[in-house]
């Protein structure tokens, strides 16, 4: 098992690594990793910092896999109905990202993506709908604006349901 642990001395970084029994504490030099040695298997890079420790993300980062839903035309409502009751209970509150769904359980969390540009948001099912001809989803104002669909009222849009926490 490898144990890693960073400390900071000042602008050097101290780092100490456990391997199959055999600790090495201190920087680490380039020619203690050596083909005979233990620790061979291991490729470290120690670095000096003058702030902060910056961490850079993992390179393969597992994505969350997001049900479709559909795609299909939303439009959104805005300050008209601003403070009234939704399905869910709570007051519609416009500029949130919020939406309504005529099926979808209440609570349920989807990423809403503008087909034309691409811009998507996350937005929470608080409400019933829409009940106008062929629309798939009521989105409210603060998330129209997130994926640029004020102007035209109405966008192409596919959804993806994300997983439940």
């Amino acid at each position: 098992m490898l144990l890693s642990r960073l400390r900071r001395r000042g602008t050097q970084l101290a780092v100490t690594f456990a391997l199959a029994g055999l600790i090495s504490s201190g920087p680490v030099q380039a020619d203690e990793l050596a083909a005979g040695d233990r620790l061979a298997s291991l490729t470290a890079t120690v670095a000096t910092l003058d702030e902060s420790i910056r961490i850079a993300p993992p390179a393969e980062k597992a994505e969350a896999v997001l049900e479709m839903i559909g795609q299909g035309e939303a439009s959104y409502y805005g300050h008209e109905l601003a403070g009234n009751r939704t399905a869910s209970g709570e007051r519609f509150n416009p500029n949130g990202l919020t939406a309504a769904h005529r099926t979808l359980p209440l609570g349920t969390r989807l990423r809403v993506t503008n087909v034309a540009n691409g811009r998507s948001v996350i937005v929470r099912i608080n409400d019933r709908g829409p009940f106008v001809g062929n629309r798939l989803i009521d989105v409210s104002l603060g998330a129209a604006r997130e994926i640029q669909m004020v102007r035209a009222g109405k966008a192409q849009v596919r959804l993806e349901r994300l997983p439940t926490i």
